[in-house]
């Protein structure tokens, strides 16, 4: 075997979406997603930043999302994406931003959640993802 493969570890893979009508749906598909991406990161000895979810949305697109320590939300919305902007601002009430960084107070997370969970077609736990964000 090679070091490559000593080092690198399968990548999370991707799971079919079921869509999410309640909050209480929402609060235990959060809760568990924490768990397993609280376990892959362990398993990959992931430190730093740029760990979280992708939405692949089922009309076309993806959506990282991560958490910062503070709770608040950052969503890297792809350029195929950017047909969603408007749920986001309507499930969230916070306005477009001018790059595809969105930052969110995190008592929005519930309610983006169910706002895109009909729009979306899978997810897949992201391990390494860099948000385009300057790290100081």
């Amino acid at each position: 075997m090679n070091d490559v493969g000593l080092t690198k570890r399968a990548a999370p893979s991707e799971r079919p979406w079921i869509v999410l009508t309640t909050t209480y749906d929402v609060e235990a598909w959060i809760d568990t997603y924490n768990r397993d991406l609280q376990q892959h990161i362990k398993q990959a000895n992931a430190t730093g930043y740029g760990y979280g979810i992708c939405f692949c949305l089922a009309a076309g697109g993806d959506i990282f999302m991560h958490t910062t320590s503070d709770g608040d939300v950052l969503l890297d919305v792809t350029p195929e994406a950017e047909w969603v902007a408007p749920v986001i601002t309507a499930t969230t009430h916070v306005e477009a931003p001018r790059s595809q960084i969105w930052t969110l107070p995190s008592d929005t997370l519930t309610q983006l959640i169910l706002g895109l969970s009909s729009l979306i077609a899978s997810t897949r736990l992201v391990l390494d993802h860099d948000f385009k964000i300057k790290k100081h």
